[in-house]
């Protein structure tokens, strides 16, 4: 397809690293608060805006959100790393005889497992589709490789409407709206809520419905473009990843290797998860440290033992990197946009052109906008965040449903933005060209039904 291709040579040509991109959007931020915001008087207008920028880098509750957000994404790998998950996946492909089948298998798990933990979904999805292709060059049937490996990524579609969502979970978090709006008019902070749960955001009837309709709408849509794609044989090594790495072991070296050891400290983790945040759940309040804690404890009584946990996270931790370096960078735009007032310049023009109907509308597709040019969901909240609050307070949108146009947005432009697939096509072997025509029309899918929910709750 000729406009997969132009999209595919435009990023290539056009759109440097993400962080070089991080670099070049903090440029801008300093020359746009530059020109258009009040400098303070007893400070040079530069330094200031210098100032805001070192103090939003350096932010203490940030740089814990950023931590929380590497931990979202390496334990779900670590988890997927697994025998138990490997043996899952094994599994599935014995229910895959061909393309069609391969779709509805792939897509379907994949958006399951993605709603819980996008890391876990991204990984398992991959290793699926590279799982399905194996299986079909054994069994001796012809699959559209490309097209099951786009459906190993729609989980990223589906992601930031799920439990490991970056804006809902941390508004699920006391205290986290007041100290992330501390700019704003004392009347409109007055109006945050301490907290909003996962019962106002993803397990609220709206999103849950918009879910239900991707389950549905997505694999069928796939299965109909199964029917016409051709197929041909795959030619693929067999994928270990990191499960067959044992090597012999002696005297202290053991502890590392007992799973008695591992698998009872993970039940300790386990434990001490719910005896600690079952108040939590029966309100519908799930917080990153709280998936994080009973990932890690899933994890370790998964791997069975402290040597194969520690190989999955040497592996896992690779994906995470992007975060480590750009996250501050994010925060330190954030920081400039506060100190300077700029998002209350941004919120005051959405308040202006939008209304209470139209603001989650504009708020979804800016959002989606955002993410081609800063592709991580904890980053934009960073940046977009207080901008889509302040507008909502002003105009009295709910704030869950301004919460949830700003994820539906940035999840949908991943099936453009070639950044999270990458870990995808490492694994599967596939190239951005391959699998974009297919991403491409479940975009233009997925708009339809995030557009639709909006308008109808």
């Amino acid at each position: 397809m000729k406009i997969t291709q132009t999209i595919e040579t435009l990023f290539k040509k056009f759109l440097p690293s993400p962080f070089a991109i991080a670099i070049l959007l903090t440029l801008l931020t300093m020359v746009l608060a530059w020109l258009f915001t009040e400098p303070p008087v007893d400070e040079p207008p530069l330094l200031a805006i210098l100032s805001y920028w070192e103090s939003g880098i350096w932010s203490n509750g940030l740089l814990v959100f950023a931590y929380q957000m590497m931990l979202i994404l390496v334990l779900g790998h670590i988890l997927v790393l697994s025998k138990p998950m490997n043996y899952l996946i094994q599994g599935l492909t014995n229910y895959v005889s061909n393309t069609r089948n391969a779709v509805i298998l792939v897509s379907v798990t994949t958006m399951l497992i993605s709603f819980f933990n996008w890391g876990l979904g991204l990984i398992f999805g991959a290793i699926l589709a590279r799982k399905v292709a194996e299986a079909a060059q054994t069994r001796g049937f012809a699959i559209n490789y490309p097209l099951v490996g786009a459906s190993g990524y729609v989980g990223l579609m589906i992601w930031h409407g799920g439990m490991s969502g970056s804006a809902p979970s941390k508004v699920s978090e006391s205290g986290h709206l007041e100290s992330f709006m501390t700019t704003i008019d004392p009347a409109l902070q007055s109006q945050l809520p301490e907290l909003i749960p996962y019962s106002a955001t993803i397990f609220s009837v709206s999103n849950l419905v918009i879910f239900a309709s991707l389950l549905v709408v997505v694999p069928f849509f796939l299965s109909l473009i199964a029917r016409k794609v051709k197929t041909s044989p795959t030619n693929l090594p067999i994928y270990k990843g990191s499960l067959n790495r044992e090597s012999k072991f002696k005297g202290a070296e053991k502890m590392d290797h007992s799973n008695f050891l591992g698998i009872g400290f993970g039940l300790v983790v386990v434990t001490a998860f719910f005896y600690q945040y079952t108040g939590n759940l029966s309100r519908a309040i799930i917080t990153p440290n709280m998936l994080n804690f009973f990932m890690l404890g899933l994890a370790l009584i998964l791997h069975g033992n402290f040597a194969s946990f520690l190989r999955a996270v040497e592996e896992a931790i690779k994906g995470a990197s992007g975060i480590l370096i750009q996250f501050p960078l994010y925060f330190g735009i954030m920081g400039i946009m506060n100190g300077s007032g700029m998002v209350g310049q941004i919120s005051d023009f959405f308040v202006s052109i939008a209304t209470e109907t139209t603001l989650p509308l504009f708020t979804f597709f800016s959002a989606g906008l955002v993410n081609l040019f800063v592709p991580s969901g904890g980053g934009q909240w960073a940046v977009q965040g207080p901008i889509v609050v302040e507008s909502a307070l002003k105009l009295g949108v709910p704030l869950p449903k301004a919460i949830m146009a700003l994820a539906y947005g940035d999840q949908i432009t991943n099936m453009l933005q070639p950044f999270w697939a990458l870990p995808l096509l490492g694994i599967t072997k596939l190239k951005a060209k391959e699998i974009l025509p297919y991403t491409l029309l479940l975009m233009i899918i997925g708009t339809v039904i995030f557009l639709i929910g909006l308008l109808l709750f």
